[in-house]
Order: C-alpha cells, then sequence, then structure tokens
C-alpha cells in the first residue's frame, strides 16, 4: 500500500474515498503508529471552517456527474468523451457518492422494466377473452 497523504487522510476522516482505500487506511491505522499520529495531527491542523479550494471541490462534489448525466451513461446516450469521464470517476476515482446513485438509478431501472412487463401482461390477459369472442 502507498502511504496516505494529508489529503487522503482528511478524505478518510469525511468518507470520501473509495471504499477499497478506506479498507486500505483503516488497516494501516490499526498497526502503524507513525501513521496514527500523522492522522491526529492531520486532525489539529485541519479547521473545519476552512475554504480551500480542495475542500471546496470534494465538499461540493464538483467533479461529480449529475444524475441526469449519470440515468444517460446507462442508457449509452452520452458523447463518448463525457462517457469516459463517469467510467474514469465511478472506476478509477471511485466516488462513493456517484456509485450509490448509479446503484439507485439502476434500480429504479430494473423496477420500471418489471413494471412495464407487468402491465403488459395484465392488458394482454384482460384482452385475450375480448380476442376469443371475436373470432366466433
Amino acid at each position: 500500500m502507498t502511504p496516505p497523504t494529508n489529503e487522503e487522510l482528511l478524505a478518510f476522516l469525511e468518507e470520501q474515498l473509495s471504499a477499497e482505500r478506506m479498507a486500505e487506511i483503516e488497516q494501516a491505522l490499526r498497526s502503524d503508529v507513525d501513521l496514527q499520529q500523522r492522522l491526529a495531527g492531520v486532525v489539529r491542523q485541519h479547521d473545519p471552517g476552512a475554504h480551500s479550494v480542495g475542500a471546496i471541490w470534494r465538499r461540493r462534489r464538483l467533479s461529480c456527474p449529475s444524475r441526469s448525466d449519470l440515468g444517460s451513461f446507462l442508457l449509452g446516450a452520452l458523447e463518448p468523451i463525457r462517457t469516459e469521464y463517469i467510467e474514469f470517476h465511478l472506476r478509477v476515482i471511485g466516488c462513493r457518492y456517484c456509485a450509490a446513485n448509479l446503484s439507485d438509478l439502476e434500480q429504479e431501472a430494473g423496477d420500471q422494466a418489471e413494471e412495464v412487463t407487468r402491465r403488459r401482461q395484465k392488458f394482454f390477459q384482460s384482452s385475450a377473452g375480448h380476442l376469443a369472442n371475436d373470432e366466433e
């Protein structure tokens, strides 16, 4: 594991890292006294009211795609450059917020597909009796 930067330690505290990286840092913190001391130092130096560009960027999720962009990504309706960025954002950056958003959209799409299938079946079943009467 590569040692975490101070920015990563702050992101760790704010649960803004990928699940894998969070687990790596947590595991390292359990056995590495120096890392524990670095984390304590980062916490002491960090001003929760600080307005650095990086802090604002992370807090406001400025690099995150919109929910409608994620929906278009699922449908394959984005231009290639935007699709590549969203794949990078999800897989390389490991944004948990966007991954949860995407999972929610996938679940919603699955629920809607099931509902459409159920409605079609119901419509067909209710119409089948009428079709049989027309043939007589």
